[in-house]
């Protein structure tokens, strides 16, 4: 009989696609007590995002248009993360990716994270092999992050847990190199759950009231996300936990490369041993146990979830096959979807099989707890053949502007589609 790995088609999971619930189909999964508070929340929300208040939305959230999405795309399963707009999240362009700042605003803010966590459970629920969720904590309250991870890994759902990038000089949440979250990485790595963290952070300071702040702002969503690599690093956390496996989504491959040879180049030199002038009084107790390079670590520890291009070939060298996973961004307009299949072929069609079948469903599989074997029987019907993945695109006439990669085919779903005028 055939095996997922041998049958002539791809299976294709997505590491990175997005979805939540309508705005009010929170409420049941929210407690009784902030039903009324709730109400008025969102009697009032308004949404700045036009693609959650148009047709297009219930891409989001209705279960079959998603699933006839994905048989027509070749995506046989998909990781879910966050999209809408939870319970008592504010009214700014950075809705998801800015922390509570006061203790109010959490309560409510981690009733609405908690509310979307249990909305995944039944979400799932409707394709259960095919999707995986995330378990999505905040920083602000170790503790209490703890115990939604524990609850999460008793659920069949999830697949890893969902963690924000803390922005540069945020006065309420510590840095992630902080060792106050020594019990999240060990929690994660006892029960074994990927950590994972998309692109998105915005200074909590910066002033947004200038022509620029929102354009900034957008710009710089994966540079600070980008940080949390050297500080796990630097904090000693891989040191720590060996199978610990962090999961850097929707933030490219090619920065990897730079920051790790700034931080193979300093980190010897900051080193005691070394007994160097300049750099050792930037060292410390962390980095002197070290017993790693910075490269090392990544290479053993991370693994990169992105829509993938013919450059992103460098980087499948360096961590290896077993460390790369692609992702089509749906619903995401400037994704992929509707054109995966061309999107596959154009970056991967000339590496090997073996290679392909780790990338596009096989590291997924493994690190997202879904049951590879039954995946088969959907690739069988919907996946891209092995020989369809390996014939090179060729001059398709077409070139996608700058912002898309320039793509040599019309997609994903943004070029098809104008934001609608505006009151």
């Amino acid at each position: 009989m055939a095996q997922w790995d041998t049958i002539d088609r791809y299976v294709v999971i997505s590491t990175d696609t997005h979805a939540g619930a309508d705005l009010y189909d929170y409420k049941p999964y929210l407690p009784a007590a902030l039903h009324d508070e709730f109400d008025a929340w969102a009697q009032a929300y308004t949404s700045p995002f036009d693609d959650l208040i148009v047709a297009t939305a219930a891409r989001n959230w209705d279960h079959q248009l998603r699933i006839a999405d994905m048989d027509a795309d070749g995506v046989a399963g998909e990781v879910l993360l966050p999209n809408t707009v939870p319970p008592f999240f504010p009214t700014t362009p950075n809705i998801t990716i800015s922390l509570p700042r006061t203790r109010d605003e959490f309560e409510q803010r981690w009733a609405g994270v908690q509310a979307h966590n249990r909305w995944q459970v039944d979400f799932c629920a409707l394709a259960p092999t095919r999707r995986r969720g995330l378990i999505q904590v905040f920083p602000n309250d170790v503790e209490r992050a703890c115990d939604e991870i524990r609850w999460g890994a008793e659920q069949a759902c999830f697949g890893g847990v969902l963690i924000p990038p803390v922005s540069p000089g945020d006065p309420h949440v510590a840095p992630l190199f902080h060792t106050r979250y020594e019990p999240i990485w060990a929690l994660c790595a006892e029960l074994d759950l990927t950590v994972v963290q998309h692109a998105g952070a915005g200074s909590p300071e910066m002033p947004m009231d200038q022509p620029a702040s929102n354009a900034v702002l957008v710009t710089e969503m994966a540079l600070w996300a980008q940080r949390t690599l050297g500080h796990l690093i630097l904090a000693g956390v891989f040191e720590r936990h060996p199978t610990l496996r962090f999961v850097p989504t929707e933030q490219g491959t090619l920065w990897v490369p730079q920051q790790l040879a700034v931080l193979d180049a300093m980190v010897p030199t900051m080193k005691s041993e070394a007994h160097n002038r300049t750099y050792g009084m930037f060292g410390g107790s962390s980095v002197d146990a070290l017993t790693l390079s910075p490269s090392e670590y990544a290479q053993r520890n991370c693994y990169l979830a992105s829509e993938l291009a013919p450059y992103d070939a460098t980087m499948i060298d360096f961590l290896g096959a077993d460390h790369i996973m692609w992702g089509s961004d749906y619903p995401h307009e400037e994704g992929f979807a509707p054109q995966s299949k061309l999107a596959i072929r154009w970056a991967l069609h000339d590496r090997s099989e073996d290679e392909c079948r780790k990338i596009l469903g096989g590291n997924a599989g493994r690190l997202y707890r879904f049951d590879l074997e039954a995946l088969a029987p959907v690739a069988a019907k919907i996946g891209p053949s092995v020989a369809e993945v390996h014939t090179p695109l060729g001059d398709t006439g077409y070139r996608a502007p700058g912002a898309f990669g320039y793509r040599p085919f019309e997609g994903g779903l943004a070029l098809k589609r104008l934001a609608p005028a505006r009151g």
